[in-house]
């Protein structure tokens, strides 16, 4: 592969204007057609086999006046007045949303749009399953009488302002009114430009001081841009065919962002090496991208095996998520072989180091502050790994209690609408009114059904059980559920179970239950195929046992710190202000999963980069504590700045307000900065000094097996 990524690169140099023109005219031609095609993200999830979705198909198969989506308004009357006063305004505008809304539903179903997404419908079924399209939804009112709760059925898609222009008269008359309901996301839809662009800021200040030459701290930012930019617009394209959640670009922005720089990064610094040994441009660029590009390839190529691993689990918007995260890193490793050589053609000997900094950088006894790191790690190794291993084993204690859940409109910023709805429901009439379950159940007559609601109004911990309504053919009875507990409160989870007994249960409430448990179910089965890539792909790459198996190690602890930190946060509240995070409890359900398929990634790519010139040194010194140290020293400086620039951009997504990528961003930026400076720079190279020769031994018998690949780039050919 390095032979091929050499020529590759030596051709890209040389055709550089060809090159760099046919990359903006795919970026062009992926802008033109994202806005042919005017996708749309949407945040609606379907679980395909579990009882929730069985029991929704149901409901919207035998009860289609449920299906849609809700808007949720909450009337508060001013001090000293009550809602009693205001009951005819309220009526009216009540009236005036559910006629806007019909009229939508007429539209929408004159242009035949597309099934409703099965949240979406879940959400619409079990917080009013009795409003029909068009008729106004009667209210119900605290018991102070200063609170009023009404749900407005729409069509799905539907935008929000024509139905909250209809309760202006309301608004006028004095009174408040806050909207929720699945029509809402989880929090506004908001730019983090700014945060982003901070991140950006700081990505540039450390390439500035790595590299010392602005020409050389733009190119890697130019090219992540294009790359990243390449793949939002082809995710857009996508959207106008298949279901993408809001979260996936979210995900590929910030992996394309981060992935994209630190790939270029290894790449122009191995160029500038060479360019101070005197190469000339051309070759230097090849033999970048046949040494470095190699290892960039290597590394690239296990993220996005790890996230398209996510398809294993079998949730589409979590797969979406992996495959839009696979697609950013896959444009960042094409980018990286193609692109950048070419650039670096363009630069030409602009980014060839002055004298005095080729004769520091090439000086071999020069003390740099990796140097001295690495000296003092290996001094004492046992003593070393035992103190890293303790650090993070502490770290993860908290991993223990975490909990996991969807978000709800409890996670939004405090200052949105549908926080301050999902707030006022829950003090007026109970926190469960912001999850009401759906109860489906055959039964043979009206009698049975009025039976079937009264057993389930008795049970415990049931606020109240709707008036049943049976299907066209009477054989089935709906009914809606208000529990004691909210959405993400574990004593919810054992009423669904409870309620199973009676009949189908569906719901938002009811998906996110299932959602949970077939994400714990996989992430065993996951975390054990991400080790198991883990040791196969490092024992081919460096042909040892002990790599391997150290970088794996290291990858799982790394896991459990983070997700101790994560539980310390988002759960406990320790630092929760300044991370932004408006409610603690349970943690999203999916970001366990999503963090070690990330961060499996990332931090083979650390090992890769760091522990290729320790094995290419080795090969030629036969000295195993000197292949430690001058490998470290070689690319300590460069993987450092590229740590700091992942945790950068990742770390610019916490502040952005959305209650699902602000903890994921978290754990990622808290993740890199544990497995890189912690594991790969601090552990790695006092195991490796620990054992010596073993840390390059493989048993014969296993070496005639596995296949050959040149990461270190040594079939690179020679410079004549």
């Amino acid at each position: 592969m390095a032979a091929f990524l050499y020529r590759l690169g030596a051709w890209a140099a040389r055709r550089r204007w060809t090159v760099l023109a046919a990359w903006v005219a795919v970026l062009v031609a992926a802008g033109v057609l994202s806005g042919a095609a005017g996708g749309s993200y949407d945040d609606g999830f379907t679980l395909p086999g579990s009882r929730a979705q069985r029991t929704l198909d149901a409901v919207d198969q035998r009860f289609p006046a449920a299906a849609g989506e809700t808007v949720q308004v909450v009337f508060v009357a001013p001090a000293g007045r009550t809602i009693a006063e205001h009951r005819t305004v309220i009526k009216r505008t009540l009236a005036a949303a559910s006629k806007e809304a019909s009229a939508a539903s007429e539209e929408a179903s004159t242009a035949s749009k597309e099934t409703s997404t099965a949240s979406k419908d879940a959400s619409a079924a079990s917080e009013e399953a009795s409003a029909a399209s068009g008729e106004a939804p009667e209210p119900i009112v605290s018991k102070d009488g200063r609170v009023a709760l009404a749900y407005v059925n729409v069509p799905e898609h539907a935008p929000p302002g024509p139905i909250e222009t209809a309760f202006g008269p309301a608004q006028a008359a004095g009174l408040r009114v806050e909207f929720g309901g699945s029509l809402y996301g989880d929090s506004p839809t908001e730019s983090s430009g700014p945060a982003e662009g901070a991140g950006l800021l700081l990505a540039l200040a450390v390439l500035v001081i790595t590299f010392g030459s602005l020409v050389a701290a733009g190119l890697p930012l130019l090219t992540a841009l294009l790359g990243v930019g390449a793949t939002i617009a082809a995710l857009g394209a996508v959207a106008a065919t298949v279901t993408v959640p809001s979260t996936a670009p979210a995900l590929a922005l910030m992996l394309g962002l981060a992935v994209g720089i630190d790939y270029a990064l290894f790449i122009v610094a191995r160029h500038r090496s060479q360019l101070a040994a005197g190469l000339p441009v051309v070759e230097s660029a090849a033999r970048a991208i046949g040494t470095a590009g190699t290892a960039v390839v290597f590394a690239g190529l296990t993220v996005v095996i790890a996230l398209a691993g996510l398809v294993v689990v079998r949730i589409p918007f979590l797969t979406a998520m992996g495959l839009a995260g696979a697609a950013a890193v896959f444009v960042a490793v094409l980018v990286a072989v193609t692109l950048i050589p070419a650039l670096l053609g363009v630069a030409g000997e602009r980014l060839r180091p002055g004298p005095r900094t080729a004769r520091r950088e090439l000086a071999a006894d020069r003390t740099t502050l990796g140097s001295r790191w690495v000296r003092l790690v290996t001094r004492r190794p046992l003593a070393t790994t035992l103190a890293v291993v303790a650090v993070l084993g502490v770290m993860a204690v908290p991993a223990a209690g975490l909990r996991l859940a969807l978000t709800d409109h409890g996670s939004a910023p405090a200052d949105s609408t549908q926080r301050r709805a999902y707030d006022l429901t829950a003090a007026a009439f109970g926190p469960g009114f912001n999850g009401p379950l759906l109860v489906l159940a055959g039964v043979p007559d009206e009698a049975a059904a009025k039976a079937l609601a009264a057993r389930v109004a008795a049970m415990d911990g049931v606020v109240a059980a709707g008036r049943p309504q049976l299907s066209a053919d009477g054989r089935y009875a709906l009914l809606q559920v208000v529990p004691e507990t909210g959405p993400q409160d574990p004593r919810t989870g054992e009423l669904v179970a409870r309620l199973g007994a009676a009949g189908g249960v569906t719901g938002v409430t009811a998906f996110g239950l299932d959602i949970s448990a077939r994400l714990r179910a996989a992430l065993v089965p996951f975390a054990l195929l991400v080790a198991g890539l883990a040791v196969l792909l490092l024992m081919v790459a460096f042909r040892s046992l002990i790599v391997p198996l150290k970088a794996t190690l290291g990858f799982l602890l790394s896991v459990g710190a983070t997700l101790g930190a994560v539980v310390a946060v988002f759960q406990w509240g320790w630092l929760a202000e300044l991370a932004g995070v408006s409610r603690t409890g349970p943690v999203i359900s999916f970001l366990p999963i999503i963090l070690m398929a990330v961060l499996f990634g990332l931090a083979m790519d650390y090992e890769v980069f760091l522990v290729s010139r320790m094995h290419e040194e080795y090969a030629r010194s036969r000295d195993p504590h000197r292949a430690v140290v001058h490998g470290f020293r070689a690319s300590a400086r460069v993987v450092t700045a590229a740590a700091l620039i992942m945790i950068a951009v990742f770390a610019s997504f916490i502040p952005a307000g959305d209650a699902t990528l602000k903890p994921i961003a978290f754990a990622l930026a808290v993740g890199v900065l544990l497995d890189a400076f912690l594991v790969r720079m601090t552990l790695v190279p006092a195991v490796l000094a620990l054992a010596g020769h073993r840390a390059w031994w493989l048993p014969r018998r296993l070496g005639r097996v596995l296949p050959r690949v040149d990461v270190e780039g040594a079939s690179v050919p020679m410079v004549r």
